[in-house]
């Protein structure tokens, strides 16, 4: 894993200089930078990358909890100040931690153990994000794995179902039932008829009660209607809504 890059902002030099320190005598730890003032920081926080904010509170012109309102969710906080009657709100907030000064070594590793746990957590999600992005079938005496967001539809046919993949003239057959396979992806994959699974973020027409992949025209199911006229409207911009945007 790489070292959590972290950035200190407190406007009391003493505080910022021993956050500091701490950072840098701390493995896997990497000091993007040390502010003053909340509004200096915005720039390299907002640029990204960075995971952890040592955050004062009562500081001038912009304090920590409305600074914590505009960082990105994906950079933890850990409060870093002299008074305790902020704690509720920051922990409202999703703060990693809540430090009370003066702060020791073993309390601020305390909150940055925190930071690595949460980080291995989220690098954990990721891993098994990337591999239900896949799905492995059997297909002619092969184990064939499919990229699920490269899938336009797929089509029952008995006990069998065909798969069909963008840019493949070619469906992929497997013995399995539609329901197995339909519970196996994710929201974004739509049964339209007793027949047919459609991914709908690959649609790009819809006409006269059908969708159109190319040449191939799937029909939408009476008993299905309601759900697809229901995804329609979540995703149809009318014109009525062009003209209130006006």
């Amino acid at each position: 894993m790489r070292p959590l890059r972290c950035v200190v902002v407190d406007d009391e030099p003493l505080a910022a200089t021993l956050i500091k320190s701490y950072v840098e005598k701390t493995p896997n730890l990497q000091l993007a930078g040390t502010f003053n003032q909340a509004q200096d920081a915005v720039r390299t926080i907002m640029a990204g990358d960075i995971d952890l904010v040592f955050l004062d509170i009562e500081m001038q012109q912009l304090n920590g909890i409305e600074f914590a309102h505009i960082i990105p969710a994906t950079t933890r906080i850990v409060f870093t100040t002299a008074y305790d009657n902020h704690a509720v709100e920051a922990f409202r907030l999703n703060a990693l931690d809540y430090l009370l000064k003066p702060i020791s070594y073993d309390e601020f590793m305390a909150a940055v153990n925190k930071a690595f746990e949460y980080k291995m957590l989220c690098a954990k999600a990721n891993e098994a994000d990337e591999k239900s992005a896949y799905i492995m079938v059997k297909s002619e005496y092969k184990i064939v794995q499919i990229e699920i967001a490269s899938i336009l539809y797929i089509e029952g046919d008995k006990d069998y179902v065909k798969i069909y993949l963008d840019g493949c003239d070619k469906s992929i057959m497997t013995i399995m039932s539609m329901r197995n396979l339909e519970a196996r992806l994710p929201d974004n994959f739509l049964r339209v008829h007793r027949s047919f699974i459609v991914n709908t973020s690959r649609i790009s027409v819809i006409e006269r009660n059908r969708i159109v992949f190319g040449n191939k025209y799937i029909p939408i199911g009476d008993s299905y209607k309601a759900v697809v006229n229901e995804m329609i409207s979540s995703r149809l911009i009318s014109s009525a809504a062009r003209q209130d945007a006006e």
